[in-house]
Protein backbone atom coordinates (compact mmCIF):
# COMPACT_ATOMS: atom_id res chain seq x y z
CA UNK A 1 0.00 0.00 0.00
CA UNK A 2 0.99 3.48 -0.97
CA UNK A 3 2.26 5.63 2.66
CA UNK A 4 -0.82 7.83 2.14
CA UNK A 5 -3.65 6.56 3.16
CA UNK A 6 -6.69 6.75 0.77
CA UNK A 7 -9.17 9.07 3.21
CA UNK A 8 -11.57 10.83 0.86
CA UNK A 9 -13.79 12.51 3.66
CA UNK A 10 -12.71 13.77 6.97
CA UNK A 11 -15.73 13.94 8.16
CA UNK A 12 -16.66 9.63 7.52
CA UNK A 13 -15.39 7.45 10.28
CA UNK A 14 -13.30 4.99 8.96
CA UNK A 15 -12.61 0.87 9.58
CA UNK A 16 -8.59 0.99 9.70
CA UNK A 17 -7.29 -2.82 10.35
CA UNK A 18 -3.72 -3.51 10.59
CA UNK A 19 -1.19 -6.27 11.80
CA UNK A 20 2.22 -7.23 13.06
CA UNK A 21 4.21 -8.50 10.62
CA UNK A 22 3.66 -12.17 10.01
CA UNK A 23 1.15 -12.27 12.24
CA UNK A 24 3.28 -12.37 15.01
CA UNK A 25 1.38 -12.41 18.41
CA UNK A 26 2.86 -9.67 19.89
CA UNK A 27 0.56 -8.34 21.99
CA UNK A 28 -0.07 -11.47 24.41
CA UNK A 29 2.29 -9.48 26.37
CA UNK A 30 0.22 -6.78 28.63
CA UNK A 31 3.30 -3.83 28.43
CA UNK A 32 3.14 -3.77 24.73
CA UNK A 33 -0.85 -3.84 24.77
CA UNK A 34 -0.64 -0.97 26.83
CA UNK A 35 2.55 0.81 24.76
CA UNK A 36 -0.36 0.50 21.97
CA UNK A 37 -3.87 2.00 24.34
CA UNK A 38 -1.16 5.16 25.48
CA UNK A 39 -0.51 6.10 21.77
CA UNK A 40 -4.15 6.06 20.98
CA UNK A 41 -5.03 7.83 24.25
CA UNK A 42 -2.39 10.11 23.32
CA UNK A 43 -3.98 10.45 19.48
CA UNK A 44 -7.08 10.97 21.05
CA UNK A 45 -6.52 13.68 23.33
CA UNK A 46 -3.80 15.68 21.70
CA UNK A 47 -4.55 14.85 17.47
CA UNK A 48 -8.23 14.62 17.88
CA UNK A 49 -8.19 11.44 16.86
CA UNK A 50 -12.17 9.87 17.73
CA UNK A 51 -11.95 6.25 18.48
CA UNK A 52 -15.42 4.87 18.04
CA UNK A 53 -14.57 0.96 18.81
CA UNK A 54 -11.35 -1.26 18.62
CA UNK A 55 -10.42 -4.75 19.29
CA UNK A 56 -6.69 -5.65 19.75
CA UNK A 57 -6.07 -9.03 18.71
CA UNK A 58 -3.14 -11.11 20.22
CA UNK A 59 -1.22 -9.85 16.07
CA UNK A 60 -3.54 -7.20 14.64
CA UNK A 61 -6.01 -4.52 16.12
CA UNK A 62 -9.61 -3.02 14.48
CA UNK A 63 -10.68 0.04 14.75
CA UNK A 64 -13.32 2.41 13.54
CA UNK A 65 -11.93 6.04 13.72
CA UNK A 66 -12.96 9.78 12.78
CA UNK A 67 -11.29 13.20 13.58
CA UNK A 68 -12.01 16.09 15.28
CA UNK A 69 -9.27 18.36 13.71
CA UNK A 70 -6.02 16.72 12.31
CA UNK A 71 -6.18 15.14 8.99
CA UNK A 72 -6.67 11.67 9.81
CA UNK A 73 -3.60 10.18 7.37
CA UNK A 74 -1.53 12.47 9.74
CA UNK A 75 -2.93 11.13 12.70
CA UNK A 76 -2.54 7.16 11.61
CA UNK A 77 0.96 7.97 10.13
CA UNK A 78 2.43 9.92 13.58
CA UNK A 79 0.78 6.65 16.05
CA UNK A 80 2.55 4.17 13.75
CA UNK A 81 5.76 5.97 13.38
CA UNK A 82 5.74 6.48 17.45
CA UNK A 83 4.20 3.19 18.18
CA UNK A 84 6.18 0.91 16.30
CA UNK A 85 9.50 2.89 17.49
CA UNK A 86 8.53 2.23 21.54
CA UNK A 87 7.18 -1.18 20.63
CA UNK A 88 11.33 -2.04 19.20
CA UNK A 89 12.38 -0.37 22.14
CA UNK A 90 9.97 -2.77 24.58
CA UNK A 91 10.98 -5.78 22.73
CA UNK A 92 14.77 -5.08 23.00
CA UNK A 93 14.67 -3.99 26.86
CA UNK A 94 12.51 -7.14 28.20
CA UNK A 95 14.68 -9.83 29.98
CA UNK A 96 11.64 -12.05 29.76
CA UNK A 97 11.08 -12.19 25.74
CA UNK A 98 12.41 -15.31 24.94
CA UNK A 99 11.46 -14.51 21.70
CA UNK A 100 13.02 -11.07 20.69
CA UNK A 101 15.92 -11.96 18.86
CA UNK A 102 13.30 -14.26 16.32
CA UNK A 103 11.25 -11.11 16.13
CA UNK A 104 13.65 -8.64 15.27
CA UNK A 105 14.68 -10.47 12.77
CA UNK A 106 11.33 -11.56 11.19
CA UNK A 107 10.61 -7.36 11.25
CA UNK A 108 13.50 -6.67 10.01
CA UNK A 109 13.31 -9.01 7.30
CA UNK A 110 9.89 -7.60 6.46
CA UNK A 111 11.31 -4.39 6.40
CA UNK A 112 13.62 -4.87 3.44
CA UNK A 113 10.98 -6.63 1.48
CA UNK A 114 8.91 -3.37 1.93
CA UNK A 115 9.44 -0.40 -0.97
CA UNK A 116 7.70 1.85 1.53
CA UNK A 117 10.07 0.32 3.94
CA UNK A 118 8.82 3.35 6.84
CA UNK A 119 9.11 2.90 10.34
CA UNK A 120 5.49 0.71 11.08
CA UNK A 121 6.38 -1.53 8.01
CA UNK A 122 10.07 -1.66 9.07
CA UNK A 123 9.52 -2.80 12.54
CA UNK A 124 5.88 -3.62 13.76
CA UNK A 125 2.95 -3.59 11.43
CA UNK A 126 1.22 -4.47 7.78
CA UNK A 127 -1.55 -5.34 6.18
CA UNK A 128 -3.17 -2.29 6.61
CA UNK A 129 -6.80 -1.68 5.35
CA UNK A 130 -8.66 1.32 4.92
CA UNK A 131 -12.81 1.36 3.95
CA UNK A 132 -15.09 4.39 5.31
Amino acid sequence: MSRKYKIWDQSCPYFISFAVVHWIDLFVWPSYRNLLVKSLRYCKKEKGLIIYGWCLMPSHMHMIIGTKRNPMENILRDFKSYTSGQLKKAIQSNPEESRREWMLRMMKRAGLKNSNNNDWSRNIGSNIIITP
